[in-house]
């Protein structure tokens, strides 16, 4: 059976997230702001949240119409078959959404909508109160200029998720996020990657990640696996396959350091969840007193921004990676931050993108270095 899927991911990524659902073979549909609908089966349900490293969340568009009353809203919920998707005990919970539309309220959408659902379930199950005590079904109704979509989320936590993070900072990095700053600069395996900033190493590990062809969520579970409406027979032979296919032969070069040890020890704690201790290697320094010796290597670096830091300390912090990248001038550089002062201390970006990290707008700034020799790739 065929599905349409909604993968959602941080405003500014839909290139990379496309990318992505190329590269897994869906066609693709529409991409609006952080959303790409996309064409699946049941299979592809699964593999979408094994394998998407910048998705957020990938859901099911169950029903789609347009509603100008609560009345519309009712009857199109009402008239869906819940009893094939929802057992008995189903724990199902409507979230809401309402933009430019005349059905404004969305605890009232809420609210009708799960009438809709149990009025419809009880033409079979004719039940007086619904427990809620099985298998757990996140739904939301979303109204945008009066087109009404009810998704159901396959992922359950947020694929950011991944199951190696068990320690972190005060203002930690989404995984997803890391992962698509990977994927916008010109890394591969074959370079040298170094973080100055990199804190419960969360950049590092998913760029082994990717070296090492390791499904982002390889350590978790989705709440697809519990679809009983779904063909499930290819899950586990997916998951399989993810195991098999992990690259553990590449040498890599992945480097990471923190002025603070602490934040160096849930790095390590870290790296050691997704067994890629041997593949990182972690120190304490400050950023102006690394020493690298490699040719062409890349910086992806998420440097300290936001309120948490005085202006004096933000701007000596950046004056010594500054610092840093004068010794490096054969090295590509890109960071994420909302350091307004960045083109003082650097120079003109070649590239300047708006990410959103979180609720906060931040710019993915890249800057360049030469290309290698033909006679560099391989060396490691």
């Amino acid at each position: 059976m065929e599905y349409t899927l909604t993968a959602t991911c941080h405003f500014g990524c839909e290139s990379v997230l496309k990318r992505e659902l190329m590269d897994l073979g869906f066609d693709i549909i529409r991409v609006t702001d952080g959303h790409i609908e996309y064409k699946s089966d049941a299979a592809g349900i699964f593999r979408s949240n094994l394998w998407l490293r910048t998705a957020e969340r990938v859901q099911i568009n169950m029903i789609e119409f347009t509603a100008y009353t609560f009345d519309e809203l009712y009857e199109n919920i009402y008239a869906f078959d819940w009893v094939e998707i929802l057992p008995p005990d189903a724990n199902f919970v409507i979230n809401g959404r309402s933009y430019n539309s005349k059905l404004f309220s969305i605890s009232d959408c809420q609210r009708i909508t799960e009438k809709a659902i149990i009025d419809k379930l009880n033409v079979t199950y004719n039940k007086d109160y619904y427990e809620k005590t099985g298998k757990k079904f996140n739904f939301e109704i979303s109204i945008v200029n009066d087109f009404a979509t009810l998704y159901l989320d396959s992922s359950g936590a947020g694929l950011h998720k991944r199951g190696y993070r068990t320690t972190q900072g005060a203002a930690p990095l989404k995984e997803t996020l890391a992962a698509s700053m990977i994927n916008l600069s010109v890394w591969n395996k074959d370079r040298a990657l170094y973080d100055p900033f990199c804190g419960s190493g969360t950049i590092l590990i998913e760029a082994a990640m990717i070296a090492r062809n390791i499904a982002p969520g390889i350590l978790r579970r989705f709440n697809c696996e519990h679809f009983d409406f779904l063909d499930k027979s290819e899950f586990r032979t997916i998951r399989k396959e993810a195991k098999d296919g992990i690259d553990r032969d590449s040498k890599l070069n992945i480097k990471g350091s923190d002025y603070d040890r602490s934040m160096i020890l849930k790095a390590r704690n870290n790296t050691q969840n997704m067994n890629l201790e041997n593949d990182i290697f972690l120190f304490t320094k400050e950023v102006r007193k690394v020493e690298l010796e490699d040719e062409y290597g890349v910086i992806i670096t998420n440097p300290p921004y936001g309120i948490r830091l005085d202006d004096d300390t933000l701007d000596r912090t950046y004056n010594n990676f500054k610092a840093l990248l004068d010794k490096l001038p054969t090295w590509s550089v890109y960071m994420i931050t909302d350091y307004e002062k960045v083109t003082d201390v650097f120079s003109k970006p070649d590239k300047n993108r708006k990410l959103y990290n979180g609720k906060i707008k931040t710019y993915f700034y890249s800057y360049l270095g030469p290309r290698p020799p033909k006679e560099f790739y391989g060396k490691f």
